[in-house]
């Protein structure tokens, strides 16, 4: 049976680059859901369909095909066979992605491919529902967070190194609109998993939050 390891959490705690770093140390394949959303939305925002219509997000559906490739150790994310990997990481996508990740049509697109990657090999998986919904049986659930400010600088670092001239105010104001998002959206809403165990990375080095979680997992017996 192959060992799947959840980490879930609200947006900007750092989920994607811990989760690459965990998988690369215990040599297992890393799941980014939040890509495949990103991917829906972009198609949704390059077709200029209306985010708050659940209608018109859900009647484009079908001409949406997301795949995922690992290249060099690296995930890379296919629209209609078209690598997006670069263009899902606009701040504008993931707004996106957060307001249509709540229509049922949406999560059912993505939840049988998600699914099948986890039974076929040892994965870590990040999103916003892994260990509470997408895999419920995960052998360990990890809720990642932290502070909006804290989250809100580490965006801007990274927007500002791509050489670009962020908002910081613009971008905190943004994380806490997609945190009340997920938290209170009908379908799979972001929570802590009863099972999970709460990581806070507010204070914490990149490293320090691989090896905590590496700590959990052992103590969990799956290492």
């Amino acid at each position: 049976m192959s060992v799947n390891i959840a980490i879930d959490g609200p947006a900007g705690a750092g989920k994607s680059t811990i989760a690459k770093l965990l998988a690369k140390r215990l040599g297992y394949l890393y799941v980014d859901t939040g890509a495949m959303y990103r991917a829906l939305a972009l198609y949704m925002v390059e077709g200029s369909i209306t985010l708050s219509d659940e209608e018109a997000v859900v009647a484009a559906l079908p001409q949406v095909r997301v795949t995922l490739a690992h290249l060099d150790g690296e995930q890379h994310v296919y629209l209609n066979d078209r690598d997006v990997s670069k263009d899902i990481r606009k701040e504008e996508i993931g707004n996106a992605a957060s307001a249509i990740s709540g229509y049922p049509a949406v999560r059912e697109k993505l939840l049988s491919l998600q699914r099948d990657l986890a039974k076929a090999k040892d994965c870590i998986m990040d999103g916003r529902d892994i260990g509470s919904f997408v895999l419920p049986d995960a052998q360990v659930k990890i809720y990642l967070t932290a502070s909006s400010g804290t989250r809100a600088k580490r965006r801007y670092d990274e927007l500002a190194a791509k050489g670009e001239s962020p908002d910081l105010a613009r971008i905190e104001e943004d994380i806490i609109k997609r945190d009340e998002q997920d938290k209170n959206r009908s379908i799979s809403p972001l929570i802590v998993a009863d099972d999970a165990v709460v990581v806070d990375s507010s204070e914490l080095s990149i490293d320090q939050v691989v090896e905590r979680i590496t700590e959990i997992a052992a103590e969990k017996g799956v290492l």
